[in-house]
């Protein structure tokens, strides 16, 4: 079996361009059901919250990881109705065209690649991401 390491600085490097890619302001879109097959297929699910991320949205990247800055909120969409859940998040650039990240959402603690305070969303209802954090493997 292959082994393969890389330095801190050389997988911070790697993290830190997820922001220049995504440059400022990119869509998170919160979704129900499952996860689309990879970033370039089309979304599904329903649209539960899109919220625009604050210009600056992450932390620069430290010891291979790379965490959100700041607070990252928005309002339920009215097609959530009474409250839904929470399956998958997409982020896209700031045009809302082109997916650059997904992955799976659960409640804080839940071990999700993105957690929210609650993932029962209804519409109006304040949506609250917790966490979301980027880990560069090989270390």
């Amino acid at each position: 079996m292959a082994v393969l390491q890389f330095s801190d600085t050389l997988r911070n490097n790697r993290l830190d361009a997820f922001e220049t890619t995504l440059l400022t302001s990119p869509k998170l879109r919160i979704m129900s059901g499952a996860l689309p097959a990879n970033c370039a297929a089309a979304d599904s699910g329903t649209l539960l919250c899109e919220m625009a991320l604050p210009s600056d949205y992450m932390n620069a990247a430290s010891a291979g990881a790379k965490t959100k800055l700041g607070t990252w909120s928005g309002t339920g969409d009215a097609a959530a109705g009474a409250g839904t859940n929470a399956g998958h998040f997409r982020i896209k650039n700031t045009a809302g065209s082109v997916v650059h990240c997904q992955g799976d959402v659960t409640a804080t603690a839940g071990g999700g690649a993105l957690t929210l305070d609650n993932i029962s969303i209804a519409a109006g209802q304040a949506v609250t991401v917790t966490t979301f954090t980027l880990t560069d493997g090989n270390a």
